[in-house]
């Protein structure tokens, strides 16, 4: 059985130079193969919104809906030997109301949803909340750079900190989340170059997505490194299968033999 990831976990990794490894998970059947495959965590992400419901952005998902795919991911880890560390986000507007609104969602996250921490978008602005989750004793994981809640406000999904005063404020925020007590930060769609100073500059580790190869692990969405979408893929994802390809191919080939008659033959009938 492999030692269990926890927070803590991370902080190890980080010490050790050992690079974490961490994907999307949204449903049972998914997340057991992949923490089977050995996966160090798996993210609950708002990005079910695209995925699993699709939506062109990660706005329309609810506390409820991270909460009852969560459910799926902490049974499909029980099955699993239990050694993933399960991360889940806090979708829009669950963090930005009140800090009383803050704790209670959080904490229905992981009481109701069996999460082991949780992940907020966002720097100096959100500490006030950041605080208050941690100290409600709930680890809290941070997201900066391109945080697609900010999408409206981005005015799409946009590289961030490519110029100095953007760049400049993306390293204050981690450090203010640092200084905060989170336990590691996504940082998503930056330049490598500012990846590179944030993940050497803090102590607590980084975790990249369009951010380059020195962060202290990388983040991916499941769906996407899969190849199970040919539509758009992001310059940062590297597809290691085509299931789009081979999905579609194995259902065209039961619909010709259902239509044909060559399914079900005697092997696959009960006498």
């Amino acid at each position: 059985m492999k030692k269990k990831v926890t927070v803590k976990t991370y902080q190890e990794f980080k010490n050790e130079g050992r690079k974490i490894t961490m994907l999307t998970a949204y449903d049972y059947s998914m997340a057991k193969l992949v923490i089977d495959a050995g996966v160090d965590s798996i993210l609950i992400g708002d990005s079910l919104a695209m995925t699993m419901q699709g939506h062109d952005s990660t706005l329309p998902v609810t506390v409820d809906d991270i909460i009852y795919h969560t459910k799926m991911i902490v049974q499909a880890n029980a099955n699993a030997n239990t050694h993933a560390l399960i991360v889940s986000d806090m979708p829009f507007l669950s963090y930005h109301v009140s800090v009383e609104d803050t704790i209670r969602n959080a904490g229905r996250i992981v009481k109701e949803g069996g999460a082991e921490a949780v992940k907020l978008e966002g720097g100096c602005s959100i500490i006030d909340q950041v605080k208050a989750i941690i100290d409600a004793q709930i680890p809290v994981m941070g997201h900066l750079g391109l945080t697609p809640q900010s999408v409206n406000a981005f005015g799409g999904f946009k590289v961030q900190g490519r110029d100095e005063e953007n760049a400049k404020r993306i390293l204050d925020d981690a450090l203010a989340l640092q200084d905060a007590g989170v336990f590691s930060i996504v940082l998503e769609g930056i330049p490598e170059t500012l990846a590179k100073e944030i993940s050497e500059r803090l102590f607590i580790p980084t975790i990249g997505i369009g951010a380059g190869r020195y962060c202290d692990g990388q983040v991916l969405v499941l769906q996407d490194m899969l190849g199970m979408y040919n539509d758009f893929v992001p310059k940062f994802v590297k597809q290691y299968a085509d299931l789009n390809s081979i999905i579609t191919s194995a259902v065209k080939n039961y619909i010709h033999e259902v239509q044909s008659g060559d399914f079900p033959s005697e092997e696959y009938t009960y006498k």
